[in-house]
Parts: C-alpha cells; structure tokens; sequence
C-alpha cells in the first residue's frame, strides 16, 4: 500500500520561505511521476510541481520561486518554496502516479500537473503566509 506522509508546512511571513518534504513507502520512487499540488479554500486543486524522470513542471504562478526535487535514496520528494506571497497560502498535497505522465502539446512534453493524472495522495500540510 503506497503511503505519502508531508511535512514542513506552517506559517511565514510574505517573501519568506519553507521547505516541504514528502516520504513515500510502498512504492518504487523514482521511476513514476511524482508532483506537488495545492488546493485554497473555494478553490480546485492545482499542479504546483511535477517530476517525470528528469522532466520538471511548474504552475504558472510559482516558476522561478519554487524547486522539486527528489532524493531518492531517501524516499522523499521535496518543495523548495522562496518568496512566499499570500496567494500562495493553501493546503498542500504530495502526489504520485503509478507510472510515467506526461502532457504532450506541439511535439513537445513536459511532466504533468494535471490532477487527475496521479493515483495516490497524501493527507496534506498546511501553508500560511501573512503579509
């Protein structure tokens, strides 16, 4: 049974930064996609970040701020979060899918943010930022 447990979540003031970790079990970590998603009160969920093999993708409103990356002999997936901005407050949730997704566009692809491309999720942690 595949197990996605976050942590690193918490409250920061606007411009500062946290880092989110994500430890799998009861899955092949590395040869999957794996990915960040968030999900604010009222709102859907989104793809914050992706990793499909050495494929990266990113939201819009996170490029340049935000990093994944992933240790694989550690079994943990992270999010490095720089210059938080209130917008960015929201729960957020670690992601795997049960094989490679990618979102192919004009010959092009990239890893997928695509929520309904994972299978397993994690419980969540939560993210504040206060101006």
């Amino acid at each position: 049974q595949v197990q996605l447990v976050e942590s690193g979540g918490g409250s920061v003031q606007r411009g500062g930064s946290l880092r989110l970790s994500c430890v799998a079990s009861g899955y092949t970590f590395g040869r999957s996609s794996m990915g960040w998603f968030r999900q604010a009160p009222g709102s859907e969920r989104e793809g914050v970040a992706t990793l499909t093999g050495d494929s990266t993708s990113y939201g819009d409103s996170v490029k340049d701020r935000f990093t994944i990356s992933r240790d694989n002999s550690k079994n943990t997936l992270y999010l490095q979060m720089n210059s938080l901005t209130r917008e960015d407050t929201a729960m957020y949730f670690c992601a795997a899918a049960d094989g490679l997704r990618t979102d192919c566009r004009g010959g092009r692809c990239f890893s997928s943010l695509k929520v309904s491309d994972f299978d397993h999720w994690g419980q969540g942690t939560q993210v504040a930022v206060s101006s």
